[in-house]
């Protein structure tokens, strides 16, 4: 599986973006999909998770309310909505893949990693 992230860019903060992640590969509809991300300095830390179906989902604490993923097996593409920025989201966003149906919050448990795409948001 091959992964390919965009929709990073520069925002202010209270504003939005929607970061797209396209996967080749027949068997996208059986992966379990996961956006993390990391900041200058810091580990590559959770974000959000959804499993097969779209049924599940995960969030980590700091972007619950604000941030919403979602995935469309027709177009083998996962998307995170992320609303009410804020500075300290600012980071390069990376969406991975696992080949098992259920969503995992554990960055060791994915097999497949795009190439990150870079959000700042300015205070």
């Amino acid at each position: 599986v091959q992964l390919q992230a965009s929709g990073g860019g520069l925002v202010q903060a209270g504003g939005s973006l929607r970061l797209s992640c396209a996967a080749s590969g027949r068997t996208f509809g059986t992966y379990a999909l996961g956006w993390f991300r990391q900041a200058p300095g810091k580990e590559r830390e959770f974000v959000a998770a959804i499993n097969w179906s779209g049924a599940s989902k995960y969030y980590a604490d700091s972007v619950k309310g604000r941030f919403t993923i979602s995935r469309d097996n027709a177009k083998n593409t996962v998307y995170l909505q992320m609303n009410s920025l804020k500075p300290e989201d600012t980071a390069v966003y990376y969406c991975a893949a696992r080949a098992t149906r259920a969503g995992s919050t554990n960055k060791s448990e994915y097999e497949y990693w795009g190439q990150g795409t870079q959000v700042t948001v300015s205070s």
